[in-house]
């Protein structure tokens, strides 16, 4: 059996440690070879120029996680009329709103975690 170095580049997965698709990431990139970084940003935060920046690449509509507790727990107000700046402002407060895993290679960023995607994106 032949294996390859998947990656030379800085590869850094960001989410929560306490996560069941995290989790699944994680094996999914120790059993490929794939080198990384976790980033959790639960506990060590996130700044503004990050989710600026992937809200450019991806879309605040990705990275905000509508379906977790944390969101659905928002007053309605506070729901009500998101925009952009509204999102990050959410996500900066209470990093538990951001999707994950939001996966940072060179020149793409995945958020959400499919094996098909991982697999296409490393081949």
């Amino acid at each position: 059996m032949t294996t390859k170095a998947v990656t030379t580049k800085a590869v850094t997965l960001h989410g929560i440690r306490n996560c069941d698709t995290m989790k699944k990431a994680w094996t999914w990139l120790d059993q490929a070879g794939v080198a990384y970084e976790f980033h959790d940003y639960k506990k060590q935060g996130i700044d503004r120029a990050s989710l600026q920046r992937w809200a450019a690449q991806v879309g605040w509509e990705v990275l905000l996680n509508r379906a977790g507790t944390t969101f659905r727990a928002l007053p309605d107000a506070d729901k009500a009329d998101m925009t952009e700046a509204k999102a990050i402002t959410l996500m900066l407060a209470q990093p538990a709103m951001i999707k994950r895993p939001v996966l940072e290679t060179p020149g793409r960023l995945v958020v959400g975690f499919k094996p098909e995607i991982y697999a296409a994106r490393f081949s």
